[in-house]
């Protein structure tokens, strides 16, 4: 795991492709879905008011901007 991928999600791009994108969930409903998922959980976190959980929200919602990203790359891809 790079300096980056640690501060920033808390685990691999690797993992998080394997963990959220290519969930049961993502399979059945969607990467959408997958995202809300994760924003909901970071609220809840949030609603702790602990620094630990906090950190981990951040982390959780740079974790559904990079899934965002590469939904993105990938329509970019297959439209042009």
């Amino acid at each position: 795991m790079t300096e980056f991928e640690k501060n920033c999600y808390g685990m691999t791009q690797e993992n998080i492709r394997e963990q959220y994108m290519n969930s049961i969930t993502a399979r059945l409903s969607g990467l959408e879905m997958v995202v809300m998922g994760i924003m909901s959980d970071s609220q809840e976190l949030m609603s702790f008011g602990d620094p630990t959980p906090i950190e981990q929200a951040r982390k959780n919602l740079n974790i559904a901007k990079f899934i965002l990203s590469e939904m993105m790359e990938a329509k970019m891809s297959t439209t042009a």
